[in-house]
């Protein structure tokens, strides 16, 4: 790792025509200066082997470097520390702060802040949040532990206590069950949900309502992508904040002024490795 975040790695076809590892990364990326690179020990094989120009190519093997991202606009809220031990860091997630290293978001991610933040350079999330939904969030110190903690997801033990800021509709009674289908193409940013062989569950309870707007309790069964906007615009109740649904706005980049009001609330679980159970609450609260 370096300043929270892992080299970049291209694998070499077996098919390409080039006599050395650097002829054939200059002509797939002839923009990236590959004798800096070269020069600064920081281009190498698979095995941790540093690649100069007469570095024969090496079909179907990886060669490894790293590569600065492009300048990200900074997210100017904190990630705040709800508990740390050797195996586990729980933190309270802001709204704009993308989870993990992914597409326009690299170093303005929780996990590269942390990382750097902490002196953590292998820390890993457990489960994900997205970019707009603040909230509890748990990660590992460790690779190795990860799997303990992810089974918790998988086999349902885990309680997520989730809040939203939505529409109001004096004909909707609460606490009501939603199950949905959702389905949602790799690529595309919105998933789609219709009513035919649910593959998700929410319980939604309503906590109070000012005017025509309410604040709901979301205890989500399952943990399709964006299920809990979805069983809100569902009900013709669509989170306060969401650009996604009913309808795609795109927004602007370097605006923080209109957050997502969904707050992952709490989780509690039952620890698998200690045998303790763990609550976690976030300190966050939903503006409306």
């Amino acid at each position: 790792m370096r300043d929270g975040l892992g080299p970049d790695r291209l694998r070499m076809p077996a098919d390409a025509d080039a006599a050395t590892v650097v002829e054939f990364l200059q002509s797939r990326h002839p923009d990236e200066d590959w004798h800096a690179h070269m020069s600064a020990g920081e281009l190498v094989d698979e095995h941790g082997r540093r690649v100069d120009a007469e570095t024969r190519y090496q079909p179907t093997r990886f060669v490894y470097f790293y590569r600065d991202p492009p300048p990200e606009v900074p997210v100017p809220f904190p990630v705040e520390v709800l508990h740390r031990d050797e195996r586990l860091v729980v933190v309270d997630k802001p709204h704009f702060l993308a989870t993990i290293p992914r597409g326009a978001h690299i170093r303005e991610t929780v996990v590269v802040r942390l990382r750097r933040e902490l002196a953590l350079p292998h820390l890993v999330p457990v489960h994900r949040l997205d970019r707009m939904t603040a909230g509890v969030l748990l990660c590992t110190t460790d690779p190795r532990w990860r799997r303990p903690y992810q089974e918790l997801f998988e086999r349902q033990r885990v309680t997520k206590e989730y809040e939203a800021v939505a529409g109001f509709r004096p004909d909707l009674e609460f606490p009501r069950v939603v199950r949905t289908r959702i389905d949602k193409q790799h690529g595309e940013l919105t998933a789609v949900q219709s009513f035919t062989a649910p593959n998700s569950e929410t319980r939604i309870e309503l906590v109070e309502r000012r005017g025509d707007r309410a604040r709901y309790r979301l205890h989500p069964l399952t943990g399709r992508t964006h299920q809990l906007r979805l069983h809100l615009t569902a009900l013709g109740i669509p989170i306060v904040g969401d650009n996604f649904y009913p309808v795609f706005r795109r927004r602007d980049p370097e605006d923080f002024t209109e957050p997502l009001r969904l707050l992952a609330r709490a989780l509690e679980f039952p620890d698998p490795v200690s045998g303790a159970t763990h609550r976690f609450v976030s300190g966050r609260t939903l503006a409306w």
